[in-house]
């Protein structure tokens, strides 16, 4: 079952949520990658996340973008998402995922501000790059020390696209989750798989 959602807050960012036949556990929100690139909730790798929650009773909350905002609007588009979420699904049900571009922005929005300023139960990014744009000036791998819940990123080894190896090293010195795929930037022809690793470790946790 899927729902057209309005996330409050001064900026336009509508979203589909989809849930499972009986009453949600949880929820993960998924943020799209790059909106100038033609990033948005109909993304693949968000759809492939969003079945393989609703199958296990998570509902998933994918959503587009407000105007483009340099990052620094985007940020806060997750953090109201976050924030819909949780008046929703309750205070401590609520996960994040996101990938590329949003991967990046879904741990900038999770770290030490936090995502709404409250903690999440556990944050997944999907070929994550070390920097946004121009908005934010901080970089995704200095922001990882600062995110209180359990992370996860999945990157793919032939990934010629982001600039990732800076997030993955930090990961793993940090003792972050990390899972590593043969596969480019857009995980042709495993999206499902990639998918799979982020929903494995998002169910453990919410």
């Amino acid at each position: 079952m899927s729902e057209d959602v309005l996330v409050p807050g001064g900026r336009d960012v509508r979203g589909t949520l989809d849930t499972p036949d009986g009453e949600a556990t949880a929820c993960v929100v998924a943020c799209p990658p790059h909106p100038q690139y033609g990033g948005r909730r109909t993304d693949a790798r968000l759809r492939a996340l969003s079945d393989a929650l609703v199958a296990e009773g998570v509902a998933c909350l994918r959503f587009d973008y407000g105007d483009w905002d340099e990052g620094h609007g985007e940020r806060t588009d997750v953090r109201q998402a976050c924030r819909w979420a949780r008046d929703r699904f309750g205070e401590d049900r609520v996960g994040l995922f996101g990938y590329s571009f949003g991967g990046a922005v879904a741990l900038l929005a999770a770290a030490a501000d936090g995502a709404d300023g409250r903690p999440l139960r556990a944050v997944v990014a999907l070929a994550p790059a070390v920097g946004v744009t121009g908005g934010i000036r901080r970089s995704v791998d200095e922001a990882l020390a600062d995110i209180a819940a359990p992370v996860r990123v999945v990157y793919g080894s032939r990934d010629t696209t982001a600039d990732w190896e800076p997030v993955v090293e930090r990961a793993r010195e940090l003792g972050v989750d990390t899972v590593e795929m043969s596969a480019d930037h857009h995980f042709v022809g495993q999206a499902d798989k990639a998918a799979g690793h982020a929903a494995e470790f998002l169910l453990t946790h919410l």
